[in-house]
């Protein structure tokens, strides 16, 4: 691959990885909810989803996702019904009084479960391997496609931690904003209302054309 080629596909892959979806919608707020450390940490699901992903487009088997269409509906409406669950959860979430949110600060959360919603959120989600399948190999030098690929691949993994670093600082800095039970009700109410949007746009995302 040519210094330039990879160059141009830098800004292209970050766009992508600071798309605002369900997955950064999560970092946000975890950040706030939990800080940065568990944010970041929890994210490691999304990253494991995420490279499982570009495994399975980079052998081809994303125009399987494609060309199915009872494939890509089955994980489409499982991922929306479970981004729907989430935002349900986040509107009902009661408010923390001041010294439960000290006491969550000093208590850290059950990680396996937060890394465990990452992993669910990335990968109930058909469209991210159609993303793997349509833009890698805009990219890939079909001379030396594994090492190309394995490259763009990892580029594309790290650049997602940074962005995953930027929306959990970004959560933790709305929560010191929002000092106060009031202002993290509504954070809650806002946050799910968003999560509950995205699995309905989700639900209604049409497979493309084969």
């Amino acid at each position: 691959m040519t210094l330039s080629t990879y160059l141009l596909f830098l800004p292209a892959c970050f766009a992508i990885n600071m798309a605002f979806g369900p997955n950064n919608l999560l970092s946000v707020t975890n950040g706030a909810r939990h800080g940065v450390s568990p944010a970041v940490i929890a994210a490691g699901g999304r990253l494991a989803a995420f490279a499982i992903m570009i495994a399975i487009a980079g052998l081809g088997m994303g125009a399987v996702l494609v060309a199915s269409e009872l494939a890509f509906d089955v994980i489409k409406y499982i991922g929306a019904a479970y981004l729907v669950w989430i935002g349900v959860r986040l509107l009902r979430a009661p408010a923390p009084a001041a010294e439960a949110q000290a006491a969550d600060a000093a208590a850290p959360p059950s990680m396996r479960a937060l890394v465990r919603q990452e992993f669910t959120v990335a990968a109930g989600n058909p469209k991210a391997i159609l993303v793997f399948t349509a833009f890698f190999p805009q990219f890939v030098v079909p001379g030396a496609y594994a090492t190309s690929y394995l490259l763009l691949g990892t580029t594309f993994l790290l650049l997602e931690v940074v962005a995953i670093a930027l929306y959990a600082m970004l959560g933790a800095r709305m929560r010191r904003l929002a000092n106060g039970s009031r202002a993290m009700r509504w954070f809650n109410k806002v946050s799910g209302s968003m999560m509950v949007g995205f699995g309905l746009l989700l639900a209604f995302t049409r497979r493309p054309a084969a």
